[in-house]
């Protein structure tokens, strides 16, 4: 079980025909190949070679956030790469269908150690519920907030930016390995997370954001001793100095070894001053209720 939210930066995918018999990728590098096997891109070359629209096509990639920070930006690319295609070929895909096929090609072609909640969030938005079975199935349903909570969490969550950018597969891969051996203490820190999980869902569905935010400290607190590369001693100095300025609990984002940290603050004025000391540059957000959404044009 899951708890996901997306926010509001957002991955933009461009697909234009062009009157070159190639195919132009323009991303943070540039690619113009004559077949879809020279791509380099992984995600790209793999949506292309299930959806063949090329060549004489261009495809553009921008991001209001690095890869590598933890924010799912890949997951959020392979969707909104999808979302793009299926626009350009003037095809309908359900978001369920458009999660289902991103995990597909991530997990399963691509053979990366991740979830699916990337995907899903990208693909449905909003502060959702994934529960994942063991077949691979998800259930997807909305978490049961008020408004008074949504924009209470809007208002106090706070997301600073510690300079590290990471790959995520290498640090999903030992857990992965650790897991699939059936690990006994990484199955009880997953069983533990899940259990928390479980417990911030019930807080925030009665309101209760202190409760949210001392839940956060406490899944923090179990997930970095998963792995010696989840945080590092800059990391763990920032998070403390969150604690003593305001913050009721906080993580950071993602697989970790970099990227945001998120706190729950009810006192948001010292935490910013307190981080700003630390040179850590905050990244404003509200949520996001629409999930993947596509503008054609003719």
């Amino acid at each position: 079980m899951v708890i996901s939210a997306a926010i509001n930066k957002y991955v933009y995918i461009a697909i234009n025909r062009t009157f070159t018999e190639d195919y132009f990728l323009k991303y943070s590098a540039l690619e113009r190949r004559t077949t879809i096997e020279e791509i380099e891109h992984p995600i790209i070359r793999e949506v292309l070679r299930l959806h063949p629209i090329g060549p004489f096509v261009e495809v553009v990639s921008l991001s209001d956030i690095p890869a590598g920070t933890g924010l799912g930006s890949s997951g959020s690319f392979t969707v909104g790469l999808l979302r793009a295609v299926y626009a350009y070929t003037r095809e309908h895909a359900t978001v369920a269908a458009l999660a289902d096929e991103a995990c597909r090609i991530e997990i399963d072609r691509l053979g990366r150690p991740v979830g699916k909640q990337d995907q899903y969030i990208a693909a449905f938005g909003g502060l959702t519920c994934l529960q994942i079975s063991k077949d691979g199935q998800v259930q997807v349903s909305p978490l049961m907030i008020t408004n008074e909570t949504l924009h209470d969490l809007e208002e106090h969550l706070l997301m600073f930016f510690t300079g590290y950018s990471r790959q995520a597969d290498q640090v999903l891969e030992d857990q992965k390995t650790r897991s699939e051996k059936g690990d006994p203490e990484m199955l009880e820190s997953l069983h533990v997370t899940k259990a928390i999980g479980s417990q911030i869902k019930e807080a925030l569905e009665r309101g209760d954001t202190a409760a949210f935010g001392s839940l956060m400290n406490e899944h923090w607190q179990h997930k970095r001793l998963r792995s010696t590369s989840m945080s590092n001693d800059n990391i763990d100095r920032w998070y403390n100095v969150g604690l003593d300025n305001g913050a009721l609990g906080g993580k950071l984002v993602g697989a970790g070894a970099g990227g945001f940290l998120l706190f729950y603050a009810k006192d948001q004025d010292t935490l910013r001053q307190a981080m700003s000391r630390e040179g850590l540059k905050e990244v404003r957000f509200l949520f996001d209720l629409e999930g993947t959404t596509v503008a054609v044009r003719d």
